[in-house]
């Protein structure tokens, strides 16, 4: 179970907060995008948008290493939201969304070792790109030397989710007859279009076209 601390616990829809740590692991599978909330050298708040993945009670998020914001340990917020659907209420208050979302507070910490370090890239690329760690070249050393990457524990998370039908009962009560749902937003992956560099009848791998399918 997901403990609710002072940072994390919901003052408001308090109905919506999830503790089943397996709702803060599927968000975090299925979203391919997280944003990273931090405080940078200046003192100035700053959120960087950027990959990630899960292994575990642990997530990885990447960036370039000449960056002086992910250049050390510190506090951070990392942030997921997954858009389900758009609440079309009878009245313009009780418009809503239905989505999930996570948001995790800690200390993140700069990975240094270098096994470590590649496992996490792996992971970020899989978890995107199914089946490309095998695929494509490796990195190098320089390459992964530029690349830095943060772990944060999933110590202290706070998972939201709101599903369903508008909330406004009392125009139902009130006999509104105006049209109210749900628009359904899904993330869908198009056709893999191939690299200008390659012959336009080169073959897409397997496991592209699989996920991509």
């Amino acid at each position: 179970m997901l403990s609710p601390t002072p940072r994390t616990r919901l003052r408001r829809k308090r109905d919506r907060q999830q503790s089943d740590p397996t709702t803060l692991h599927a968000i975090l599978d299925e979203a391919l995008l997280c944003h990273l909330g931090l405080v940078d050298p200046e003192g100035a708040p700053l959120v960087l948008p950027t990959m990630h993945a899960r292994v575990g009670d642990v997530v990885y998020v990447h960036g370039s290493s000449g960056a002086a914001s992910l250049a050390r340990d510190g506090e951070v917020c990392l942030t997921v939201t997954l858009l389900d659907g758009l609440v079309l209420a009878r009245s313009v208050f009780s418009h809503s969304a239905n989505y999930r979302s996570a948001v995790i507070r800690g200390r993140a910490r700069r990975v240094t070792d270098p096994d470590e370090h590649l496992r996490a890239l792996e992971a970020i690329v899989e978890h995107l790109t199914p089946g490309q760690w095998d695929h494509a070249r490796r990195p190098d050393r320089r390459e992964s030397a530029a690349t830095a990457v943060l772990a944060l524990a999933l110590d202290e998370a706070s998972v939201k989710v709101r599903q369903g039908p508008p909330g406004d009962p009392e125009a139902v009560a009130e006999g509104d007859g105006r049209w109210a749902g749900v628009v359904p937003v899904t993330t869908v992956l198009g056709a893999p279009e191939t690299c200008p560099a390659l012959p336009a009848d080169a073959e897409v791998p397997s496991h592209v076209a699989r996920w991509c399918g």
